[in-house]
């Protein structure tokens, strides 16, 4: 009976060490992308990208509540389909790179939705102005997320309100929604 209840005590004690460990991965910069479309004359759609994203992704398959999403974005990295463009979009008008050089993105909670589906809660900064946003995501693999494996790819998308980060010109001319789909790619640390 003791030695029953030694080995129940000891089982109990060792259960959280079976099962699975939270795996940080870091984001790879050259084979990570943000792309952003939003229509423009009121029909035409426009496109630009980010790129040289950076940051971390921790996720533990058997307890969400460990996740964690944490990225930095150089908004002096946008390039849009012509110069002119990618100028505006640096400029006052809308991102001023110069003045807020980055953008950041940190994760409140990331939800499992099955099949390698996830619905990524957080919280986005650009200009110095925070919003909650809310990501649908899925691994490239369609599978969950397997900690044995050394790297992560996994495409995310969202809709944000332009002008509720402070990026309310050109009304008239410029849609207020912006889509973003995020290409990321990260290798276990």
């Amino acid at each position: 009976m003791i030695r029953t209840a030694c080995l129940c005590t000891l089982f109990a004690l060792l259960s959280p060490v079976l099962h699975a460990a939270p795996v940080t991965y870091a984001i790879t910069p050259d084979k990570t992308s943000i792309g952003l479309s939003w229509r423009a004359f009121g029909h035409d759609f426009s496109q630009a990208r980010l790129q040289g994203v950076t940051g971390t992704l921790t996720l533990n398959p058997d307890e969400d509540r460990d996740d964690r999403i944490e990225v930095t974005i150089p908004a002096g990295t946008l390039v849009a389909s012509n110069s002119l463009l990618t100028w505006q979009l640096k400029s006052d008008l809308f991102f001023d790179a110069e003045r807020y050089p980055q953008i950041h993105f940190v994760s409140t909670r990331v939800a499992s939705l099955g099949d390698g589906n996830y619905r990524i809660f957080g919280v986005l900064t650009v200009k110095n102005v925070s919003r909650p946003v809310v990501m649908r995501a899925s691994l490239d693999s369609g599978k969950t997320i397997d900690p044995a494996s050394r790297s992560l790819a996994l495409h995310a998308s969202t809709a944000i309100s332009r002008s509720a980060f402070g990026m309310d010109r050109l009304v008239g001319v410029v849609d207020d929604r912006v889509n973003i789909a995020l290409a990321i790619a990260a290798q276990a640390r």
